[in-house]
């Protein structure tokens, strides 16, 4: 990959946090405390980086110091106490916290016990219409609990697991909440995946209960999912029960428990209490080899690395309200409830980023005032190229912080928040993964932030730019590496009994260290830059998506007699994903076809799915063993020549792969 060196001298911040911000900000409360009882560096060079590059080496360097202080400064409910906190420190294979016990729900509910937050809201739903529907704490731990024993009563028993088949709603937030009170797995697709994308997911891991929406509305449009769930129930054998959640106002299907019947008991909540690394929930990767890898997190790691995240972090604590623009099929929905662990109020919007217009998250902003506001860069840069105003013509008072991932914000992004925002607005542009749950770099409110630049690396975090051999790297692009255990690395894949699969995503480029897909640039003062991924994932608005979701929908086609789907990051911030096809004898790519082919993706895996752009090619390359080649063609779009993107002895047709030459050309012309 060929970037633009980093400059190696510190450039000037577009902000700095002032010294009332840096001394209230929980890190620094925090550092002090570690300081005080854990051993951790003392805060006293006067620069709040230095400061906090002490921290960040100390808590990498020290785990089992660093995460017993997370658990103290948090006050972790252990029911069980741990016998040590780093039992093994293998990559993969760690083992954190044996002997303890404790509960996710408890922890995420902490608050509701406090008598003077029973009225205050835990949640504020919107959506398009922009109507505001609070869910007080008191309402949501007697939903949770009505639910969990409603679960119990099915047979639902710890291990087992529980899907959701909904939007971003707080049904989703209660059904989540009460399968992880029984110590059940929870699992969950957004409504728009079409049922082939959500069986590919939920077949692996056998749900014993269903909760499914009828329905939802977005972009104005109300989208019946009634015929998708019935297939759902059709090819999931192991269902037990289905709980219809009525957004539409339907009837349930036969057999199906009501919404209402299932959160209406008066009873007090019970918390399975289960092993630190029992299994909280399944999340999916992308699927681009093959079915989508049912990533496992466990219910402690989870606890303490999102207690790290948004307390230390994100700096939210009891009654700041915190803003994610995202899915249930997106982990960013994961990581959004847990902002419950710290006491803030979620915001939940369920409806498009640009109906009826660009400014839409915005207005949900402007009517709930969120301290933290998070999107991704895509729309910021969308707002930008639409020349709105909403720091001019909203009141975005209560906004401290816009955090942004699902890819890189671009220079010009920084700009446009700074600008059109407020001048005194932190801006968090962050980067993790589904893989963990959590963010590897991103935002520290005492620190300075630099346009282009991730703040630093988190807590916690042993990240670092490594060469192919291996070598760390400042200054330079390199292959983003993890070399320290975290909480919340999977405690394994689903349906991966020897780990192999799991071994071979993360650990066989650099056995021994995390290898995650990214390349980045970790700069000279200390902050990270992150060129996009370093493996052919699509990785549309943030969600992963696989290219063999693509080539089963669209190869079924008969026109179509093989396929190529490339995403590619642009350097305005976009995000490119053309479709190229090879005929069938005889197919014409008029039109007509290309909506054919948009119109199967579009309803058989979801409209993040839709390419771009079809493009008619000769042929797709294969390996010598038949494997189409993704990642060559997309480092020839990217501009890299042709002999450097791949080894032609290894290609069964180089002329077919000089046709993507040519296309890369025409494109830089």
């Amino acid at each position: 990959m060929t970037t633009t060196p980093q400059p190696s001298a510190t450039p000037t911040p577009l902000w700095a946090p002032g010294p009332d911000r840096i001394a209230s900000a929980q890190v620094t409360r925090f550092h002090d405390w570690a300081a005080a009882h854990h051993g951790a560096p003392a805060r006293d060079t006067g620069d709040p980086a230095a400061d906090y590059a002490a921290l960040q080496r100390w808590s990498t360097g020290h785990l089992p110091e660093f995460w017993a202080a997370v658990t103290g400064w948090f006050d972790v409910r252990f029911s069980t106490p741990y016998e040590t906190v780093l039992a093994d420190a293998a990559m993969p294979g760690a083992r954190w916290f044996p002997g303890a016990r404790l509960n996710y729900a408890e922890h995420a509910l902490r608050a509701a016990e406090d008598p003077a937050n029973a009225d205050r809201p835990a949640l504020l739903c919107a959506d398009e219409s922009l109507e505001i529907r609070p869910v007080t704490w008191a309402e949501l731990r007697a939903q949770v609990a009505s639910a969990a024993a409603v679960l119990r009563r099915l047979g639902v028993r710890p291990g087992d697991r529980v899907s959701g088949y909904l939007p971003n709603i707080p049904q989703a937030v209660v059904a989540l909440l009460a399968t992880a009170a029984v110590g059940a797995v929870w699992t969950s697709c957004a409504p728009d995946f079409g049922a082939r994308s959500v069986l590919d997911r939920f077949q692996q891991v056998e749900p014993v209960v269903l909760f499914a929406v009828d329905g939802y509305r977005y972009g104005g449009k109300v989208h019946d999912r009634r015929d998708t769930v019935a297939e759902l129930r059709r090819n999931l054998p192991s269902l037990r029960a289905v709980v219809h959640v009525p957004l539409l106002g339907t009837e349930p299907p036969e057999s199906a428990l009501t919404w209402d019947e299932v959160t209406s008991h008066d009873t007090a909540p019970v918390f399975e209490q289960v092993t630190f690394d029992h299994p909280l929930w399944v999340l999916y990767s992308s699927g681009t080899t093959g079915l989508p890898k049912a990533i496992v997190q466990s219910q402690g790691g989870i606890v303490l690395e999102h207690l790290k995240q948004a307390g230390l972090h994100c700096d939210l604590t009891t009654g700041d309200r915190f803003f994610w623009y995202t899915s249930t099929g997106w982990m960013m929905w994961n990581f959004l409830v847990g902002g419950l662990l710290v006491g803030a109020t979620l915001v939940l919007y369920d409806g498009s980023a640009g109906h009826p217009d660009v400014q839409a998250q915005w207005r949900v902003a402007e009517r709930t005032a969120p301290k933290l506001f998070g999107t991704s860069a895509a729309y910021v840069m969308a707002c930008r190229k639409a020349d709105v105003h909403p720091g001019r013509d909203l009141d975005l008072s209560a906004v401290r912080c816009v955090a942004t991932t699902g890819s890189p914000l671009p220079p010009d992004g920084f700009r446009w928040l700074h600008e059109e925002i407020a001048e005194d607005l932190w801006i968090a542009s962050v980067s993790g993964g589904t893989d963990v749950c959590t963010c590897f770099a991103g935002g520290v409110p005492t620190l300075p932030v630099h346009v282009g630049e991730l703040q630093a690396p988190c807590l916690g975090v042993g990240l670092q730019a490594w060469d192919a051999q291996g070598k760390p790297l400042t200054d330079e692009v390199g292959e983003l590496v993890v070399t320290t255990p975290m909480p919340s690395m999977p405690t394994g894949f689903w349906n991966d009994p020897d780990g192999s699969r799991y071994r071979d995503s993360y650990f066989d480029t650099y056995p021994g260290t995390w290898r995650h897909g990214d390349w980045i640039t970790l700069t000279p003062h200390g902050g990270v830059v992150i060129h996009g991924r370093s493996d052919s994932t699509l990785n549309r608005q943030g969600v992963r998506m696989g290219s063999s979701d693509i080539y089963e929908v669209v190869e079924r086609l008969p026109e179509i007699r093989e396929s190529l789907v490339i995403g590619l990051e642009l350097p305005d911030g976009g995000y490119w994903m053309p479709l190229f096809v090879h005929l069938a004898p005889g197919a014409v790519l008029d039109d007509a076809l290309r909506e054919k082919i948009r119109r199967a993706v579009r309803e058989q895996l979801s409209p993040r799915h839709v390419p771009d752009e079809v493009i008619e090619a000769p042929g797709v390359p294969h390996t010598l063993t038949g494997k189409r080649i993704e990642v060559p063609v997309k480092r020839l779009l990217q501009g890299t020549p042709l002999e450097r993107a791949v080894n032609p002895g290894s290609v069964d047709d180089l002329e077919v792969l000089r046709f993507y030459q040519r296309v890369a050309e025409d494109r830089r012309s």
